[in-house]
């Protein structure tokens, strides 16, 4: 039995395959400090919402091999050895990591870790469970060399409770704990997210040696290196089998003649200590011989529909390609109290907030995907359409716990009142039509849309007239949670969130602009549709809501849009003045509300490098309002931070208007802000800093996405 196993070991390993993708524009040369976003998700078919593992791939520290990490589950990676020599980190390889390709589930990477050692290294998310690394090594020189691979896990900051080695497998079985903790926001306390999980660490080929170790790797490399005139050399590692560890490792031999190439892989599983680790080794199993070359095709024809923009540099193709890479790999397929797919703000790293529903604000993030696949973006928009309540309310959240709408108390009916979202609905649907061009969707997208405007005319105009009033949870429908010199009554935060909010008692700005979009949308979907008459009453209520906003909402002196009080229309709630410029005020030009000659002192308001036209784009707040910060602290901040989305409505309203030069500047800023982190830490961010570099904010925020629509727009306009 052992020498059966042994010879498919060897077939396993002199399978060579030399991954391929077909089409060019999908293959680039990133290096370690190019802008390439490195996280990565299963494929959505593959896919689980509880008990899902992403990845953080670091390919560009020196300091480190090539790693793989997953939110509170460790890293692993591969140490090599060749002909005696211990090559640990990246920043001693012959030749540094390049990536050639990257999809949602997928990088492929080039290196030479040794002279005359050509490595392609795959790494692939198979399922929201198992992982794995598949090395393509050749020998390109014209002697032989011997090869050691070490393949590692470890956790990091806690220990790995060995429970096993699996001979029959060659395969370590650990157990580790994961927290429901997280700084933004803690994962749902009674979700079934795995805590007590279990770790399944094999390869394709029978390990010369395996081992579990304590200490860091200065210690290991000892360990591997060993002592040359020691007479009791070992070269094996200590076949543990039981009690806490920092890492484990497998441990491999294989030798090549000139031009002699291999294929081998490692693999990382991970689930719940309650599921079949039976299940989980047969699947593992099954992969350590199957060929990769399909699901590089099937990304392949994935991104075959996206626009072929001939860009001027190689980082706008990263930053285009990296953005679809994260929309896609935030997706799940259906579950629960959903029947189609739906998307969350992030997988990796995993938060809570982050992890819950689809809100209509994330949802701009389709204007992008709708490009990748329309399909799968009007399913996400499905979500909302079946889980619509019949009075038309679309609640903050929806998707497969069911709708949210967190009831607040209503001082103006006395009573609780549901929570809705930043209203994008039919202004999304009629984006997504015009990829797709699915009339049934579009069908369906205007009853719901019709629904929903009518809800908010009567839920959100309460005092009848004819603009707009945030409910009484204003501070998460509006989007500005955070630090709003408006809405929030102090800049300290004195006060809990339901007290300091006060956008229910004003006439606000932002939700009018809004709605009147949607009416404006609801327009063209009835025209699209042949509904003449609908299309035209649509298009009067934009208008007679748009001369309000003219008529109440500007003001002369400040030549700018604001909200205003909802009791006397003026600028002032009782001794707060209500003046404070706020990128809203420019969606006035998204919104198509204002007259030419105001548009002109909005943009003139705008190129103002002492308010608004700063480095890295358009900040939520003018720099010269004292509550204006240019510092990304902490999660969803509005008094400052650059939030890509807003901005992408400044500059869509500023192509409306004919300003395609300096929209196409704003898309630059755009970049400039993505492109400098993507560089140093490869991640995209929640907001960005106006002017600084160094943020912390929620990292890997689907709706950074919208980047690749900036691109399509700034190339379709120059």
């Amino acid at each position: 039995m052992r020498k059966i196993i042994l010879l498919i070991a060897l077939a396993n390993v002199v399978l060579a395959q030399h991954l391929k993708v077909s089409d060019s524009y999908l293959t680039f040369t990133a290096k370690q400090n190019d802008p390439l976003y490195t996280t990565y998700t299963a494929a959505m078919e593959r896919s689980r919402l509880y008990g899902d593992k992403g990845y953080k791939m670091d390919y560009y520290s020196d300091c480190s091999p090539i790693t793989y990490s997953g939110d509170q589950a460790g890293k692993f990676y591969c140490i090599w050895k060749v002909d005696q020599v211990v090559v640990m980190n990246t920043g001693e390889y012959y030749q540094k990591p390049v990536v050639t390709s990257s999809f949602p589930d997928m990088a492929i990477i080039e290196y030479s870790p040794f002279r005359g050692i050509k490595v392609q290294e795959t790494f692939f998310v198979y399922s929201s469970s198992i992982a794995l690394v598949n090395l393509h090594i050749k020998n390109t020189d014209k002697i032989p060399h011997n090869i050691e691979i070490y393949p590692l896990l470890e956790l990091g900051n806690d220990s790995l409770l060995i429970k096993s080695y699996d001979e029959k497998y060659n395969a370590y079985i650990t157990n580790h704990y994961e927290s429901k903790y997280r700084l933004i926001s803690s994962l749902y306390k009674n979700a079934p997210y795995p805590t007590d999980t279990r770790d399944y660490f094999a390869a394709s080929f029978i390990p010369y040696s395996y081992g579990g170790y304590n200490g860091g790797m200065e210690n290991f490399y000892i360990t591997i290196k060993t002592d040359f005139y020691a007479m009791n050399r070992n070269d094996s590692l200590n076949h543990k089998k039981e009690g806490y560890v920092n890492f484990v490792s497998l441990h491999g031999k294989f030798s090549l003649k000139p031009g002699e190439e291999i294929n081998v892989r490692y693999f990382r599983g991970w689930q719940d200590q309650n599921e079949s680790i039976d299940k989980l080794a047969e699947e593992v199993e099954k992969l350590k011989t199957e060929s990769l070359q399909k699901y590089v095709d099937e990304n392949v024809k994935l991104f075959s529909a996206i626009p072929r923009i001939k860009f001027h540099s190689e980082d706008e193709k990263l930053v285009y390609l990296s953005s679809f890479n994260l929309a896609r790999g935030s997706f799940y397929p259906p579950t629960e109290k959903t029947n189609y797919n739906f998307y969350v703000f992030s997988r990796q790293p995993l938060w809570g907030w982050g992890h819950g529903h689809q809100v209509l604000h994330e949802s701009l993030s389709m204007l992008a995907y709708t490009y990748l696949d329309p399909q799968s973006a009007q399913g996400s928009q499905y979500v909302y359409m079946e889980q619509q309540r019949d009075d038309g309310l679309i609640a903050y959240r929806h998707g497969p716990r069911g709708l949210q709408d967190y009831p607040h108390f209503s001082k103006v009916l006395n009573r609780d009142m549901s929570t809705t979202s930043a209203p994008f609905f039919s202004w999304i649907n009629w984006e997504v039509y015009k990829v797709s061009k699915d009339k049934k969707f579009l069908e369906d997208a205007y009853k719901s849309g019709v629904k929903y405007i009518n809800w908010l005319i009567e839920n959100r105009d309460l005092d009848k007239d004819g603009t707009f009033e945030w409910g009484p949870y204003g501070i998460i429908e509006n989007v500005r949670d955070w630090y709003n010199a408006v809405f929030q009554v102090s800049a300290e935060r004195y006060l809990d969130v339901d007290k300091e909010d006060i956008s229910d008692e004003l006439e606000c700005l932002d939700l009018t602009l809004m709605v009147i979009k949607e009416m404006h949308s609801l327009s063209q979907i009835a025209n699209e549709l042949g509904l003449n008459k609908e299309s035209i009453e649509w298009k009067k209520k934009a208008d007679e809501t748009a001369k309000l906003v003219n008529e109440r909402m500007w003001d002369g002196e400040k030549q700018f849009y604001f909200s205003v009080n909802k009791e006397d229309h003026s600028f002032k709630f009782m001794t707060r003045d209500l003046k404070r410029e706020e990128i809203i005020g420019f969606l006035a030009l998204w919104a198509e509300v204002a007259p030419r000659e105001r548009a002109e002192k909005l943009i003139k308001k705008l190129l103002d490098p002492e308010k608004f036209w700063r480095r890295y784009g358009v900040p939520t707040l003018a720099a010269d309002d004292e509550w204006y910060t240019p510092y990304v602290d902490y999660c969803c901040k509005w008094n400052g931070p650059v939030w890509l989305l807003w901005n992408y409505m400044v500059l869509d309203g500023l192509k409306k208007y004919g300003y395609n030069e300096i929209a196409n500047q704003l898309a630059d800023k755009m970049m400039l802000a993505v492109i400098t982190q993507l560089k140093k830490n490869h991640n995209f961010w929640e907001s960005y800093s106006p002017d600084n570099e160094v943020l912390n904010s929620p990292p890997n925020y689907i709706w950074d996405s919208i980047m690749a629509r900036v691109l399509i727009e700034k190339y379709k306009y120059e």
